[in-house]
């Protein structure tokens, strides 16, 4: 049984306030996933001080300040990514975050980390692509808003940088907050799996639970869901994540599919061998047969439960003389 990769994305769900932050590690941890993710960025290098919102931005905190004024507003600094990890690691669970620049990715990999997430937004970023490839370290992904060609070249880059095929993983996503259903369009990670030979999972931005439990079902080995303790707190993304109760409830469905996969060989089951001899069915008598007279179709039939010979001998059993008497209902034998 494959053990999906588990990202629960609190993002910048914190608002900027390290006591929400700290919160979102305890619902990540208490939903049990394996990372809680946030975001690794400064304002001054992300955007410039004219960049306008996007449009599920603008829906969600409104016009009033720039990309920028509300970006700086969710910057983390250095000792707020140290006692985010110290809270993590009392909490069991991984600490992750999305580097969005080359200052970021070296805090990062200062702070420890081993594996880094590339952004959908990033996928184009040359030089942000060297810098991370140069590491040669695990890398996910995401393919928000790209085609075939975008995740050649991005995949290309890392490599050539220092970091091998094995060593990266590509989440299929779509760039849209919630994302509608018709978007979806779910068996492209299978493409992506097939046509770079890379592990997959899928980046999940549609409202529920059921697109990211179906892409488990298709073969996702990491899944990154978006949560925050309220959709209704103000904020850029809490108004397309999940509530704790949602993603404690998507986490529980999706080991039970990674259970319920199995391991791909058709066998009896241990829960099925007590029902064998019940559903399955035999050959019985239908009427009196006495000892020497031939079994025949009028004397025959099919009935449960399976306690003598298979309906699949049947032929075998037609024509042969009756070795003893049997009564109705009695199962032969030979």
């Amino acid at each position: 049984m494959t053990r999906t990769l588990i990202i629960a994305e609190a993002g910048v769900n914190h608002n900027g306030e390290m006591s929400l932050a700290h919160q979102l590690i305890d619902a990540a941890a208490d939903a049990g996933a394996d990372m809680v993710k946030f975001q690794t960025f400064t304002a001054d290098s992300l955007v410039t001080r004219i960049a306008r919102k996007a449009d599920y931005q603008l829906d969600s905190s409104g016009a009033t300040e720039s990309q920028h004024s509300m970006l700086r507003r969710l910057e983390l600094t250095f000792d707020m990514h140290s006692a985010l990890i110290a809270h993590c690691h009392e909490r069991e669970i991984e600490f992750f975050s999305t580097g969005f620049d080359v200052e970021s990715i070296d805090m990062l990999l200062q702070l420890g980390l081993t594996t880094f997430k590339i952004p959908s937004g990033e996928l184009t970023n040359l030089p942000y692509l060297r810098h991370i490839g140069s590491l040669g370290k695990r890398v996910i992904m995401s393919t928000g808003m790209a085609d075939l060609g975008d995740i050649e070249a991005a995949i290309g880059a890392l490599e050539l940088a220092g970091t091998s095929r094995e060593l990266i993983t590509v989440l299929h996503c779509t760039t849209e907050y919630p994302t509608p259903m018709v978007d979806v369009n779910l068996r492209a990670m299978l493409s992506i799996g097939e046509a770079f030979a890379v592990r997959v999972g899928y980046s999940d931005h549609t409202s529920g639970i059921e697109v990211a439990i179906a892409a488990v079902s298709l073969g996702a080995c990491v899944i990154e869901k978006h949560f925050t303790l309220d959709r209704s707190l103000p904020g850029p993304d809490h108004k397309a994540s999940l509530e704790p109760a949602e993603l404690k409830a998507m986490i529980a469905a999706i080991r039970n599919i990674e259970t319920a996969l199995g391991d791909g060989v058709k066998r009896l089951t241990a829960s099925e061998v007590q029902n064998r001899q019940v559903v399955r069915k035999s050959i019985v008598a239908v009427k009196e047969i006495s000892a020497g007279d031939p079994f025949s179709i009028d004397n025959l039939g099919v009935k449960r439960p399976a306690a003598g010979i298979s309906p699949m001998e049947w032929d075998n059993v037609m024509g042969r003389k009756a070795p003893r008497s049997f009564r109705p209902d009695e199962a032969i034998e030979l």
